[in-house]
């Protein structure tokens, strides 16, 4: 078992669910009392607001890359950054380590393609819905023809992550809120929804749409046990060994 490398406290909401989530899916796969090898650094999400803020986006990057650092000398066997947004930084964590670092917007444009959706809307902070970094990659390496929300309704998504879900905050209203900007993006040509930031499936999830829709909290976290097993799996297969992996 690859030990799993996570940098999370962005927020500490999801990073919870980053952990169960890897978890359960050991469990589930190999039985009994598995779990997940994990090492886990959690950093203090406001230092790191404050830096979106003021656009500090070179210190930031050199905040999580000497968590990356410290993660892989800790060894893990792969890095995930456990925020969409901060996958602004990606390139830069990438660069600091040598361990690869496995990139949330791959593994959720692969699952977009691979249900054979094409125009998936994208919810998500401001910073992922409007600069570029998130939807070129997934249009450039996946093909996708990505839609974002109107700027009101941009602004009504950030805010609710914001001011709600990154607090543990889930209300009857932001939920509807939200059910209404998927229900326009399907108007305008949406085949399937990204939700593109981590604490998103907190306040809705697949069963609330009928258009496909990607969590990409879960699909991340499900990557990383995929790779973390994969060699525990082959060297079973060759043995063919029935003993618990470890």
């Amino acid at each position: 078992m690859k030990r799993i490398g996570l940098i999370g406290g962005m927020s500490w909401e999801s990073t919870a669910v980053y952990y169960r989530r890897v978890n359960e899916q050991v469990r589930e796969r190999l039985g009994g009392l598995n779990s997940a090898d994990v090492v886990m650094r959690s950093v203090n999400f406001q230092d790191i607001v404050t830096l979106q803020k003021l656009g500090a986006w070179e210190q930031a990057a050199g905040e999580l890359s000497k968590v990356a650092r410290d993660l892989e000398q800790a060894g893990a066997d792969m890095i995930l950054i456990c925020t969409n947004t901060m996958h602004l930084l990606a390139d830069d964590v990438q660069n600091s380590v040598d361990v690869p670092l496995l990139h949330i917007a791959d593994v959720t444009g692969e699952a977009v393609t691979a249900a054979g959706c094409k125009r998936p809307l994208l919810l998500a902070t401001r910073y992922t819905m409007e600069q570029d970094f998130y939807r070129r990659r997934v249009e450039d390496k996946f093909g996708l023809d990505v839609l974002i929300p109107d700027a009101e309704d941009r602004q009504d998504v950030h805010d609710i992550i914001f001011g709600e879900l990154c607090c543990g905050v889930v209300k009857s209203a932001s939920h509807q809120r939200y059910l209404d900007i998927v229900a326009k993006g399907k108007a305008a040509g949406a085949d399937s929804v990204i939700l593109g930031c981590t604490e998103i499936g907190l306040l809705v999830s697949a069963e609330d749409f009928d258009i496909p829709t990607f969590d990409s909290t879960l699909l991340h976290a499900d990557a990383a046990v995929d790779i973390s097993l994969a060699a525990a799996r082959a060297a079973k297969a060759e043995t063919g060994l029935a003993a618990p992996i470890h």
